[in-house]
């Protein structure tokens, strides 16, 4: 019974969460989010902004969450341990997504950076869960569903946030202690980057955490040069820090693969 609990929660998680993308959308009626609070999310108030195309990769990180939904009802996984161990987490972050385009909505962009904030927590607490429960031949649909699906939430979260407080920062009249606007636009850029390798090293080279991250590294590449709140800095570092992130994880991955390799012989 705890199980079948457990599988409902994910799925009607699941079903908020989406309901909650498709508002946020603005197919409802409502608010695009990057039009939403003002227009503080948008591709041009702040440096760190993606370009809007950027925010395709939720209709990806979607389909992975509704494939994990329905996945994890199956018989065959109801009384997995790996699930009783990622799946109320996994709720957690849909509810929070949820909220987040929630209070969006509402215009609380306060609220909405400390609940995307709290998103990121909860999902660096799943991916930890989700790389030490991983298993070798546990199969290319766990594989994709599970831990791609997480990855991909996780990278493109971290961005996300990074532009999120950003955008508070800047509408409550932040002056970056004297900084220029570029060196701050810089500086968060590299430190994403470097919290992406931190990822890339824990996951010993999981690529789709790297592979959201880079994406909107580059979306903000391409707003910074085509919007109307260029940098040539910013996005000059932005495509080089994606490109070295991407370079480190595959270096990272291959030397793991070689070291279990070497391990099993």
């Amino acid at each position: 019974m705890s199980d079948r609990i457990r599988q409902t929660v994910v799925t009607v998680s699941a079903v908020v969460a989406v309901v909650g993308s498709f508002i946020g959308s603005g197919a409802a009626g409502g608010t695009p989010i990057q039009d939403a609070a003002g227009g503080a999310l948008g591709a041009d108030s702040t440096l760190i902004a993606p370009a809007g195309p950027a925010f395709s990769i939720w209709s990806v990180i979607y389909l992975g969450l509704i494939a994990y939904a329905v996945w994890q009802f199956l018989p065959a996984q109801t009384h997995s341990p790996r699930q009783r161990i990622l799946g109320y987490p996994i709720a957690v972050t849909l509810l929070l997504n949820a909220a987040w385009i929630l209070s969006v909505q509402a215009g609380l962009l306060a609220l909405s950076a400390v609940v995307i904030a709290v998103l990121l927590i909860a999902l660096l607490f799943t991916f930890v869960r989700v790389v030490r429960t991983r298993r070798r031949g546990q199969g290319w649909v766990q594989s994709i569903v599970v831990d791609g699906t997480v990855g991909l939430y996780l990278g493109w979260v971290s961005i996300a946030t990074a532009a999120n407080v950003t955008a508070l920062l800047t509408a409550s009249g932040f002056d970056g202690f004297g900084w220029p606007a570029d060196a701050w636009g810089v500086a968060i850029v590299i430190v994403a980057g470097l919290a992406g390798l931190a990822l890339a090293v824990f996951g010993e080279g999981r690529l789709s955490p790297t592979a959201s991250l880079a994406w909107g590294l580059v979306w903000v590449a391409v707003s910074r040069t085509t919007g109307t709140l260029p940098s040539a800095a910013v996005a000059a570092t932005a495509i080089a820090t994606a490109s070295a992130l991407v370079v480190a994880t595959v270096i990272i991955r291959l030397v793991a693969e070689r070291t279990a390799r070497a391990s099993r012989d």
